[in-house]
C-alpha cells in the first residue's frame, strides 16, 4: 500500500513531538502506531493546513490546532485527558509556555522542510 506525502510528513511531525515531549518529561504520547484516530487526523489536518499556507507562523498552526480540539468537544482543563476531552493547552498562542510554542515551530518547520518542491 502507498502512504501519501501527507501521512509520511504527519507521522514525522508526530514522531518529532512525541520525543520533544518525552524530553520534556511527557511520556505520555504513543508513537504513531499506537496513536488513537483522533491525534492522528489532528495530525494530519495540521501537515495539510501548512502545506496549503506555506508562509502561516506557529502561532497560526497552534490557531488551527485550538480550532479543530474546540470543534471536535474538547475544552480547556487543567491536565490533558482525552476521556473528557480536556486539554491545558487550549488557550490563546501567546499564553503558551516557550516550550509549547516550540512545538509548534518544530510542526511548521518540519512541514516545510518535506513539503514537495515547487515548480519554478
Amino acid at each position: 500500500m502507498k502512504v501519501s506525502l501527507t501521512k509520511k510528513i504527519a507521522t514525522v511531525c508526530h514522531e518529532v513531538n512525541r520525543i520533544y515531549c518525552e524530553s520534556l518529561g511527557d511520556h505520555s504520547q504513543p508513537t504513531w502506531a499506537e496513536a488513537p484516530e483522533w491525534a492522528k487526523t489532528s495530525a494530519l489536518n495540521g501537515v495539510r493546513f501548512h502545506l496549503a499556507h506555506p508562509d502561516a507562523p506557529p502561532s497560526a498552526s497552534h490557531e488551527q490546532w485550538m480550532q479543530e480540539k474546540l470543534a471536535t468537544g474538547w475544552k480547556f482543563g487543567p491536565v490533558k485527558d482525552p476521556a473528557k476531552k480536556e486539554h491545558p493547552y487550549l488557550v490563546p498562542y501567546e499564553q503558551l509556555p516557550k516550550e509549547q510554542q516550540f512545538k509548534d515551530l518544530f510542526f511548521v518547520t518540519i512541514v516545510n522542510a518535506l513539503r514537495p518542491p515547487t515548480a519554478i
